[in-house]
């Protein structure tokens, strides 16, 4: 096999799988240690793949520096955002002290949420009436609103979230990577969802898998630090990941 051929090869394996160890390739190729491991690194070196040891795993797909406005992303994948949306409403239960983020996925929850037990915290106002309306009980941050996410950001809000204590807490991410962790475009709404987590027992991601091997701008939690809630996804490097939660339809 010729040396494009195997890099063709290597990456097609990689794009399914998520990672890849120099074992697996030497069987897949049908080629040597030392064959497997030059192409990784000039592969690597190309910025085609990230070497690591024993193998390589994929190339972050993407960088996400602006966040797009919520009239848009309402209107993407929305059926996976159905899903991901039941699923999590299902796991608040009464007497549970619950963290809403802002975001698209979140206030989708809202119309699957049916324990009236539960008392709500939310830096996202159109979420926060969307809960009033129901008939749950449900309290907003203060401080600085952002108009593309919706959100309430800033100082405020930080400082507002040091009493709250939270059972459950469902957030959105730009970005998720093995590596850099859970990550969003702009520092004032990063700050609010590291408090928030922070102040967490059981904390929960929800994303599409399009935010797989995503890096945005700002990292608020590591990648271990919250069960990711997803659903349709394909990178095996993910499914193999005790805290990623695949739900089959």
């Amino acid at each position: 096999m010729l040396t494009e051929e195997r890099f063709a090869r290597i990456l097609s394996i990689l794009e399914s799988m998520g990672s890849v160890t120099v074992q697996q390739l030497m069987t897949e190729l049908d080629a040597s240690e030392s064959t497997i491991r030059r192409d990784l690194t000039a592969l690597d070196a190309k910025g085609q793949l990230t070497k690591v040891h024993g193998g390589a795993i994929l190339k972050a797909t993407g960088y996400n520096t602006i966040d797009d406005n919520v009239i848009s992303r309402k209107g993407m994948n929305a059926e996976a955002k159905e899903v991901i949306a039941k699923y999590a409403a299902n796991l608040i239960e009464p007497g549970d002290f619950v963290y809403l983020d802002a975001g698209t996925t979140t206030e989708r929850m809202i119309d699957f949420i049916t324990c009236k037990q539960a008392v709500f915290v939310t830096n996202a106002i159109s979420h926060a009436k969307k809960l009033s309306e129901l008939g749950f009980t449900v309290y907003i941050l203060g401080g600085e609103f952002k108009a593309v996410t919706e959100a309430i950001v800033g100082e405020e809000a930080v400082t507002t979230l040091d009493k709250y204590n939270f059972t459950k807490g469902f957030w959105g991410a730009n970005g998720v990577n093995m590596q850099k962790g859970f990550s969003t475009p702009e520092i004032k709404e990063a700050l609010v969802k590291k408090k928030s987590m922070e102040n967490c027992k059981d904390r929960y991601i929800l994303c599409d898998e399009t935010k797989f091997s995503k890096i945005s701008s700002v990292t608020f939690a590591a990648f271990t630090d919250a069960t990711v809630i997803t659903t349709g996804l394909k990178q095996k490097a993910f499914l193999s990941c005790k805290n990623v939660c695949n739900i089959t339809t």
